[in-house]
């Protein structure tokens, strides 16, 4: 049948060639998400000589001695990610922000603000998930002496006496401002950075809760429940993750 239809109908022949032709030599259309990545710098990891192993599968070549990262991966993560996140608030479960790196915890602050989540922007208080209750007390002084202030019953201490509780409010507000309104320990917490804030993934692994954190070339993304592939020390890179994540939590 095939030759029948050669012989007779020859010029059809040439004019499905020429379609398959076309059809062919269409290029590829990108994927939004992955262009918007590129963009904002996700792709640029970390010198060769600071790779870790387990991010290997996810770089697709060096340039300039720097790890590129693979962002077919990394969009495909960042989506299970987001899922996930929607899934926990959906939920009313609670998701906790860790950001302490100089250059982005203003962005942590304001995305928090913004998704009404709890934060942490300043140094990682040692036992903050392991000694949660140690924490809570010290969260309770805070709150009981902002709301005497408020009240005004440090008009009856003298002026060097105000001057110092004014100090200890803040030095505390400082400390746990973000996280302040916590009852209990989070369901999950979402980190910027696992290097700087490292200790925070152990204490979240070792209390059973889900860590989500962007893995950049110099980090073990095995650490990460839902580990996103990405720079973590460019703030157009962060700024992008976080406006997903923040997307995703008001959805």
């Amino acid at each position: 049948m095939a030759l029948a239809i050669i012989s007779n109908y020859g010029n059809v022949r040439i004019t499905m060639e020429k379609t398959i032709e076309t059809e062919e030599k269409k290029p590829k259309k990108e994927d939004p998400m992955i262009e918007e990545m590129t963009k904002a710098g996700l792709y640029f990891g970390h010198r060769t000589s600071k790779i870790h192993p387990g991010m290997m599968p996810y770089t697709k070549g060096i340039r300039n001695g720097v790890y590129i990262i693979d962002l077919e991966a990394t969009s495909k993560m960042l989506s299970s990610a987001l899922d996930f996140i929607k899934k926990i608030v959906s939920e009313k479960k609670i998701l906790l922000l860790v950001g302490t790196k100089i250059q982005t915890k203003s962005m942590v602050e304001e995305t928090a603000k913004k998704a009404d989540l709890p934060f942490v922007s300043q140094r990682w208080l040692g036992g903050t998930f392991t000694n949660f209750e140690s924490i809570k007390k010290r969260i309770d002084n805070y709150k009981d002496l902002e709301d005497k202030k408020k009240k005004g019953d440090f008009e009856k201490y003298t002026k060097k006496e105000r001057i110092r509780l004014d100090e200890e409010i803040e030095a505390l507000r400082i400390k746990f401002e973000g996280i302040k309104n916590l009852e209990k320990l989070p369901d999950a917490v979402f980190v910027c950075d696992m290097k700087k804030d490292e200790l925070a993934v152990k204490e979240a692994k070792a209390k059973g809760i889900k860590v989500i954190a962007i893995a950049d070339t110099n980090v073990n993304p095995a650490m990460a429940d839902y580990p996103i592939p990405a720079n973590d020390d460019a703030v157009s890179s962060v700024r992008y993750i976080l406006e997903k994540m923040a997307e995703a939590v008001k959805k």
